[in-house]
């Protein structure tokens, strides 16, 4: 396939000539080889399930942050499948954070080989996608901006629907297709997020979120502090398995929000007093985590729903999954948790958020497409479910 694709950031250009003599060992893929295929949730529009959305096809890119992903997602038969799922991740220096101007230039560099790397193993041509959806944020501007305009040439040159989608609510609707969710309270933990919320009356209400920091950000900033790079998730879950030892951190939910600027500053102090590494580690999580249970129970509690579904990168850490799974126990709710592989961000979750959008007549104008640095899920009409 011939790519006439040109991302232009800071005079880095991909062309078809660029991408001949790009080595693909310069890049480190993760990349899904196996197709996904689940049934369709009930509550989807029936929209979703008529003659109309069979076979059709949507190409999603994600550039929030660090990762630049391509994944190709389909419904066939009643399922949603994803064909494939790949992307490049930007790694920051240790000890840093992500950059947006460096990450944004490793996404430039490498837009033009992860699309065309996606489309090779689905195995579908350009001319067979039915839409081109994009992450329209929230996120690092800069980040954004290459993956719009990748997506504003694909769908300029090929003729394609353009499709924006709010990174929050792709990490939500994948899921929810991978679990079988059908009405959960959810709990999203990322980098950028940390909110619980349900859907209500054609959005996704929020019943409590963070005042500050996010959860990953806490979890990151802790662990630059310490010397690793972003993101740390792993390094601290598994220093925190080598301890036992609680420490007192400060523990703050305001209502049914949460607040962690307190915890972070509390473990740093400790750390240059010479605490223990291991036992902050520990202390951060069980405090950290605990907040975000009581905050989702309350919820559990006054939505009087069934599910509750855990979402979002920092989904994947298994104490907080351990601890969802006592409390759901506790109230005879179904605990639903986003298989590792999609719990960080990925094409996928745009490309199937973006399908959905497509078949409920969502559309944006190249001329007036955008990308929000800050653009709440809460405000995001979602037309595909009842």
């Amino acid at each position: 396939m011939s790519l006439l694709i040109i991302v232009i950031w800071d005079e880095v250009r991909i062309t078809d000539n660029y991408l001949k003599t790009l080595k693909i060992t310069e890049i480190e893929y993760f990349e899904e080889k196996k197709m996904i295929s689940r049934d369709l949730p009930p509550s989807y529009h029936r929209s979703i399930f008529s003659k109309v959305g069979e076979g059709k096809i949507c190409l999603g890119i994600e550039s929030t942050a660090h990762t630049f992903g391509v994944a190709l997602t389909q419904i066939s038969d009643r399922k949603g499948r994803i064909l494939c799922d790949v992307k490049s991740v930007y790694q920051p220096p240790s000890g840093s954070g992500i950059h947006p101007r460096e990450a944004s230039r490793y996404h430039a560099m490498n837009a033009a080989s992860v699309i065309h790397k996606a489309l090779t193993m689905a195995g579908v041509d350009i001319k067979r996608v039915d839409a081109i959806a994009y992450s329209a944020g929230p996120g690092l501007g800069p980040c954004l901006r290459v993956g719009a305009v990748s997506a504003r040439a694909l769908s300029s040159y090929f003729k394609k629907p353009l499709i924006p989608v709010n990174h929050a609510l792709g990490h939500i609707e994948l899921s929810i297709m991978l679990t079988g969710a059908i009405d959960p309270v959810v709990l999203l933990v990322t980098g950028g997020h940390t909110a619980i919320t349900a859907y209500i009356s054609g959005r996704w209400k929020i019943f409590g979120e963070t005042l500050d920091l996010t959860i990953g950000q806490l979890i990151d900033q802790f662990g630059r502090e310490v010397g690793f790079s972003s993101p740390c998730g792993a390094k601290i879950e598994e220093l925190a398995k080598k301890s036992s030892n609680y420490i007192p951190l400060p523990y703050s939910v305001k209502g049914n929000d949460v607040s962690f600027s307190g915890i972070l500053t509390a473990a740093k102090n400790m750390l240059k007093e010479g605490k223990k590494l291991e036992d902050l580690c520990y202390s951060l999580q069980e405090t950290a985590f605990a907040m975000l249970i009581e905050a989702t129970e309350r919820a559990l509690a006054f939505s009087e729903k069934k599910e509750v579904l855990l979402v979002g990168g920092v989904a994947a850490n298994l104490r907080l999954q351990e601890m969802l799974k006592e409390m759901c126990h506790q109230h005879n709710a179904r605990p639903l948790i986003v298989p590792l592989r999609y719990s960080g961000d990925c094409g996928a979750q745009i490309s199937w958020t973006g399908l959905l959008a497509y078949l409920s007549g969502v559309r944006v104008d190249i001329e007036k497409s955008f990308v929000h640095q800050s653009w709440r899920f809460d405000k995001v009409l979602v037309k595909w479910r009842y």
